[in-house]
């Protein structure tokens, strides 16, 4: 079976090439850029299980490589984690809402890089295809139904399909496998994310829910699915 393949963008060169033998070290197969331009011609022709990448960068920046991933059919599935700078907060919003998936604040210890890559490559889709999932396998519940292949997901009588990023496919799945009951920031952390208690920021699934929220959502700004429990959580409920 061939190693998951990680594509590192980063401008840092020896930030790069440690992670690359960090990462080697563990058996996956590695690949560098050191800008988005190379980075986006990289991906392309290689196709990647897994991308991580910096923000900023010259030539073209972390945000502007991930929006045109996101752009591509096939990188619409593709996990991305953000390496940022701890102070910049705006960044991580930006990232989050282009379609990253996760985002590490630098600097970073390199267990914790590796926590983040294992839990983001098993929502890869060459993983879900190892898993033995059928191709017509579909998830229902209401006006919700989830193509557990594709990753998109119809609403209502709607004939479109919204193609959904791999943490907002793994985020919905998990709550329609759980409907009606209100769940924590900590629990989807551990349950989605695969983060041990205590390690992983609660702000990332308040922004993935946004994210969730405006394409599943008639009116985002006023859920009728997934909602908030003030001070305990969320819930997702089709009436």
């Amino acid at each position: 079976m061939a190693q998951p393949k990680i594509l590192l963008v980063d401008d840092d060169y020896k930030l790069v090439q440690g992670l690359r033998v960090s990462l080697l070290s563990e058996g996956y197969d590695v690949m560098t850029a050191p800008n988005g331009q190379e980075g986006l011609k990289v991906a392309r022709r290689y196709l990647p299980d897994l991308i991580v990448l910096d923000i900023n960068m010259p030539w073209m920046d972390g945000l502007e490589l991930c929006r045109r991933l996101r752009q591509d059919e096939y990188f619409q599935q593709i996990p991305i984690l953000f390496l940022t700078s701890n102070n910049s907060v705006d960044d991580r919003i930006v990232g989050l809402d282009m379609g990253a998936d996760d985002y590490l604040g630098k600097p970073f210890n390199i267990k914790e890089l590796k926590a983040h890559v294992r839990a983001l490559l098993r929502r890869s889709p060459a993983e879900q295809k190892s898993s033995g999932q059928s191709e017509t396998d579909t998830l229902q519940l209401g006006p919700l139904t989830l193509n557990l292949k594709s990753s998109e997901v119809v609403v209502g009588g709607s004939s479109d399909n919204i193609q959904l990023t791999p943490v907002e496919f793994d985020l919905l799945h998990y709550l329609m496998r759980h409907p009606q009951q209100t769940v924590t920031s900590e629990d989807l952390l551990e349950k989605v994310w695969s983060y041990a208690p205590g390690t992983a920021d609660t702000s990332l699934v308040r922004w993935h829910i946004k994210n969730l929220r405006t394409k599943i959502e008639p009116d985002p700004a006023r859920p009728v699915y997934l909602r908030t429990v003030p001070r305990h959580g969320y819930i997702l409920d089709t009436p």
